[in-house]
């Protein structure tokens, strides 16, 4: 196994190389450092932000039905923003290294004259360094503990289970060091079709030279072929990007360009690829109880797509304000992690969160000694188990349950997920949602139940506003006319007047006499 306190949600760390360091008192500026007009930044890799015109909450109020309309309407959007610097940038012999449409942005390394006059042009909102990215060295032990699902017991998955509720129908994103698909716990649940994306082109198919997107993507979909059950969902499918090349390093572009993938994997916008949920079990560890909303408009993109994003809320525990980025992100729903005795890590980060103030996690699940998948070496050890620690395997058992949960209910929003999941959980400390476990442990029996009565309320429709819908299902008697407010199971029939108010079938009263 890889020691737990090294495989954690501090996967990510971001280079420094534009601050002093992470206790800078300038860290504010720091860490959402921008180009004004006055004053460009240095030279070196840059993002440059453009103006958005694609009105994401419209788009989002479209459903997953519109998520064809909304890509190309980011594209169209990114590429008329985007031509006036990208012609004069080639001017000058410089190539933009990644077309980011979904966030309408273009990572480039332009000199510092140029990026002075770039920074001055109307359509330019700001420019942002790209910054490094690194992965931590972790050690490799063997895995000599005895198999145990205690964690999906915990959350009920095995119930649900049996009711047929396995997660069919649905894709979980892998964003992370990618995954080992040689696993057989994990090889027959890959969607193979426009399933893996290497941006830095070294894999042609699905590869992890670190183990943690391993690990993360064992609890999600996980079989059963060492007689034990691994991941919350074993019935859907899972697709992965990596965000680190072989050395274990990145950008900031190309996290970017990770989620970006996510949205349209095939490059084909009329074709309906997306992810429905997205699980990040990483982040800007040196940034404790800062609000970095680098992602968040990718993440916010993502959601408007109804792809749920799930975050490790982060391991800067177990003092209050130790909330980390993107976990605090307006746009993501973090999950911080408990013991098998449903005790919140010492280390899980707590609220209230950086970004909103609001409560943080949004929900806990087991994060402690749980047994999932890791790297086979090509095949080479098929049955290679580790036990997991810390918000990075809390994160995957969230993301399986929202898998389990729109594999019952397709149609589900993100939003409903999410409101599913929240009422439902089991209060783990005093009464109402607090600033160390959230709203609790999720309960995804209980979750799937709620989740089915706001699928049918959504779907309810009471035209007259009389309170009785005209769809079954919706919690009241069946209205058989939803176009005047007079006619609905509750009202007083008037006898032979050839209209039948109270939906009953006949002209007549068959209870209490109307009044005169």
């Amino acid at each position: 196994m890889r020691a737990g306190s090294a495989c954690s949600a501090a996967l990510i760390v971001a280079s420094l190389s534009a601050c002093e360091s992470p206790t800078d008192p300038g860290l504010a500026a720091c860490e959402s450092p921008e180009v004004s007009h006055r004053r460009p930044r240095p030279t070196g890799p840059v993002i440059i932000h453009f103006a958005r015109e694609v009105d994401l909450p419209a788009r989002a109020a479209i459903g997953r039905r519109g998520r064809s309309a909304l890509t190309t309407a980011l594209r169209g959007d990114a590429l008329r923003a985007q031509d006036r610097v990208v012609a004069l940038m080639r001017q000058h012999g410089i190539e933009p290294t990644a077309r980011l449409w979904m966030i309408n942005a273009v990572a480039a390394t332009v000199p510092d004259a140029l990026l002075d006059n770039i920074a001055k042009l109307p359509e330019v909102v700001r420019i942002e360094p790209d910054l490094a990215i690194s992965v931590p060295v972790t050690i490799m032990t063997p895995d000599t503990t005895a198999p145990d699902a205690w964690n999906l017991s915990a959350i009920r998955a095995p119930e649900l289970w049996a009711t047929g509720q396995r997660g069919a129908g649905t894709v979980v994103a892998m964003v992370d060091t990618g995954v080992d698909v040689a696993h057989p716990d994990l090889a027959s649940a890959w969607r193979s079709t426009a399933g893996w994306h290497d941006p830095y082109g070294e894999h042609a198919t699905p590869y992890d030279g670190n183990g943690h997107g391993t690990q993360v993507a064992g609890l999600v979909v996980g079989g059963a072929t060492s007689g034990v059950p691994i991941g919350v969902a074993p019935g859907a499918q899972w697709i992965s990007t990596r965000i680190l090349d072989d050395s274990g390093r990145g950008t900031v572009s190309g996290l970017h360009g990770a989620l970006q993938w996510i949205l349209d994997p095939d490059g084909d916008a009329m074709t309906d690829d997306a992810a429905d949920i997205v699980v990040v079990s990483w982040g800007y560890s040196y940034l404790i109880n800062n609000c970095y909303l680098e992602l968040e408009g990718a993440i916010a993109t993502l959601r408007a797509a109804q792809v749920a994003i799930v975050v490790a809320a982060g391991n800067a525990g177990p003092f209050a304000s130790s909330s980390i980025s993107p976990a605090n992100n307006p746009s993501a729903f973090a999950a911080g992690a408990v013991d098998e005795l449903l005790t919140v890590l010492s280390t899980s980060s707590r609220g209230p969160d950086a970004c909103t103030q609001s409560i943080f996690p949004e929900l806990v699940a087991p994060g402690a000694n749980v047994r999932t998948t890791d790297l086979t070496f090509r095949g080479q050890v098929p049955a290679s188990y580790t036990i997991g620690n810390g918000t990075s395997f809390a994160a995957p058992h969230i993301a399986g349950a929202m898998a389990l949960l729109r594999g019952a209910h397709p149609s589900a929003t993100v939003t409903q997920l999410e409101d599913a999941l929240t009422t439902t959980a089991v209060d783990l400390s005093a009464a109402g949602a607090d600033n160390d476990t959230g709203y609790g442990l999720p309960d995804v029996v209980a979750a799937e139940a709620r989740l089915a009565q706001l699928v049918a309320a959504e779907s309810c429709t009471d035209a007259d506003r009389d309170g009785y819908m005209r769809e079954l299902g919706c919690n009241t008697a069946l209205d058989c006319n939803d176009h005047n407010a007079d006619i609905h199971p509750g009202a007083c029939d008037v006898p032979f007047d050839v209209m039948d108010q109270d939906c009953d079938g006949a002209d007549r009263v068959t209870g209490t006499c109307c009044p005169s």
